[in-house]
């Protein structure tokens, strides 16, 4: 925001020196009347010199986005969603490419007479403009702690006022709003994390601010939303299978509005998102516990909401070591990216869709190497051809697995948070925390991740080793597999390892376990083997898919449309009508074909 002092300086104001000043000689009353009325006049000529300043700025804006501004307001005004829409998925864009793609669009107060001082448009403004700055621009502290202040400015608007906010926007605008949230949070996050690269003036302004874009606040606003549109009671009510009207009952007054319920919707998914990255995976499933992930969910009217809220419950369910449930979890969206990927490649979020995509790859490759099993074919060739050489790198185990393991996790993990920020407001801690900073959390979740896998060091060589035979004796494995005296006693320990990393909790029937934390016990992998004295009886496991079944019901189909048009009677020569009138009877227009096939007749084919 433009500083107005700024537009002052009282020794080169051309219109102060222009005022006559009288010479006074007078009492002390007279003379503070004089005194006040030259504050009058300097106030006066400080307001016209603003007003020429500000009226310069609004003539550098071009005509077109004049233009769009207006109407933009107008549609705003009336709640016209369709407008609003078009605008905001079209119009801001292409603006946006036309005139500030290098640059920032102007200020709320340089544009503010355009709609008439419109205080709501002018916060929603804002937001658009902020999110310009972080996406294309690199923002200044000012802008970080002004973003901040204007989106509190908007959810407290909607939290606090005595009814509902009579306002409609789209929901692809409503998922932008709290994903830019979550993201300029986190942006924030990391920046403050690093004191030694700030400079004073930003250290004092950290010192005095320790709320903002703290964690608390920002889930304050998340939790708030949640309760105000009562979102989990509504989708708790929906999957018992009440009614319209007992839903909108159970919404109350502020949740049965579109936009309330959109933002407490959209708020849990941020939730689930913020959870993770804070490293509490048990508590982000959680808030997810009355959300649907299948293929009709509302989620998936967004392709970036979709995307999103499946790779943080991925992660989620890797940071609890529940690999199928994370596999299925990624296969599934990523099935739905690549039948789709040809309607979005002309969307302005296509890039960071599918480099979230990209990651979920990355991540697919290490679950399906520590927890081997069917999965999508198509899927695992495109993972395959991404992820090849380090594919082959994780099963052969080893020194170069582990440095393979820790790159493709941090090339494709959330970015984690610290979850208390520096101590700017003591300098004597902050000092200390200079000279010892703590580690990195995602470096720490790298070690803990290199720990489990670690940990199952052996037990890919061993189940690949055991692949090969049906009956091995133990000391013979161990020949193959280790060397020295205790090979034996080594080889029967990976063994039992193998035997519990096989075992794990997954989710069964969703419609029975509609919580994501729910599951039961599961055998992973596709190889299971006993241990009868000394020698190890293998039993490979693997159900292969059978096509016999496909090729029968097909047979099946062809046999009876067969019977159906073989059933069906000859079309014949329709009769001729009889003519009372006596007249010739008229010819149809246009060559018509004669004989026993000139009528057609529908003949219709049952499955």
């Amino acid at each position: 925001m433009a500083d107005p002092t700024a537009f002052y300086e009282p020794e080169d104001d051309e219109l102060l020196s222009s005022l006559a000043i009288p010479s006074f000689q007078g009492d002390q009353a007279s003379y503070e009347d004089e005194y006040r009325r030259m504050q009058e006049l300097e106030q006066h000529a400080y307001a016209q010199q603003a007003e020429l300043e500000h009226n310069q700025l609004l003539e550098l804006v071009p005509e077109d986005v004049k233009r769009f501004l207006i109407l933009f307001h107008q549609a705003i005004l009336e709640n016209d969603l369709p407008t609003i829409t078009t605008m905001y998925e079209s119009g801001w864009n292409k603006l946006t490419n036309a005139h500030y793609s290098q640059n920032e669009w102007p200020e709320a107060e340089v544009i503010a007479p355009l709609v008439q001082n419109d205080q709501l448009f002018l916060t929603l403004y804002r937001e658009l403009y902020f999110r310009h700055v972080y996406a294309k621009l690199q923002p200044t502290v000012d802008d970080r702690f002004q973003s901040y202040e204007n989106i509190c400015e908007l959810f407290n608007y909607l939290l606090n006022s005595e009814a509902p906010v009579q306002l409609d926007l789209p929901i692809q605008w409503l998922w932008d709003m709290l994903d830019e949230f979550v993201y300029q949070f986190q942006s924030f996050a990391q920046w403050r994390a690093n004191p030694q690269k700030k400079t004073e003036e930003e250290l004092d302004m950290l010192a005095e601010a320790q709320q903002i874009w703290s964690c608390y606040s920002v889930l304050n606003v998340l939790y708030s939303l949640v309760q105000k549109s009562q979102i989990n009671e509504q989708l708790a009510a929906e999957r018992e299978g009440k009614s319209a009207e007992e839903v909108s009952a159970v919404a109350g007054e502020y949740g049965s509005k579109p936009l309330y319920r959109n933002l407490g919707y959209f708020s849990l998914i941020c939730l689930l998102r913020v959870h993770v990255l804070l490293g509490d995976p048990t508590l982000a499933l959680q808030t997810m516990q009355n959300v649907e992930l299948n293929g009709s969910a509302f989620l998936t009217r967004i392709t970036a909401c979709h995307v999103t809220t499946f790779y943080h419950v991925g992660c989620a369910y890797m940071a609890l070591g529940r690999w199928p449930d994370a596999i299925k979890t990624f296969v599934s969206v990523l099935i739905y990216f690549v039948r789709m990927k040809q309607y979005h490649t002309r969307s302005y979020q296509y890039g960071s869709i599918a480099k979230q995509c990209e990651r979920m790859y990355a991540l697919l490759a290490i679950c399906t190497t520590l927890s081997p099993g069917p999965s999508d074919e198509s899927i695992m060739s495109i993972v395959k051809e991404h992820y090849g050489d380090q594919l082959a790198a994780l099963q052969r185990g080893g020194a170069e697995a582990t440095e393979t393991f820790k790159e493709l996790f941090l090339g494709a993990c959330p970015k984690y948070l610290f979850v208390n920020p520096p101590p700017y407001e003591d300098p004597a801690l902050l000092q200390q925390y200079i000279e010892n900073p703590p580690q990195d959390p995602t470096l720490r979740h790298v070690d803990l991740f290199l720990a489990d896998v670690q940990a199952l060091g052996g037990v890919v060589a061993t189940r690949n080793l055991l692949k090969l035979y049906t009956s091995i004796d133990a000391a013979k494995l161990a020949a193959f597999s280790t060397s020295g005296e205790e090979g034996e006693e080594e080889v029967l320990q990976q063994l039992m390892v193998l035997k519990a990393a096989s075992r794990t909790y997954a989710r069964g029937n969703t419609a029975h376990s509609p919580s994501l934390l729910d599951g039961e016990r599961i055998t992973t992998n596709n190889l299971d083997f006993t241990i009868d004295g000394s020698m190890v009886h293998v039993e490979e496991t693997t159900s292969h898919r059978r096509f016999a079944g496909f090729f029968i019901r097909n047979a099946e189909h062809a046999q009876r449309v067969f019977n159906t048009i073989r059933a069906a009677p000859l079309p014949t020569k329709q009769k001729a009508q009889p003519n009372p009138t006596g007249l010739p009877a008229a010819k149809p227009s246009g060559s018509q074909p004669t004989g026993t096939w000139a009528g057609k007749k529908q003949v219709r084919i049952t499955a």
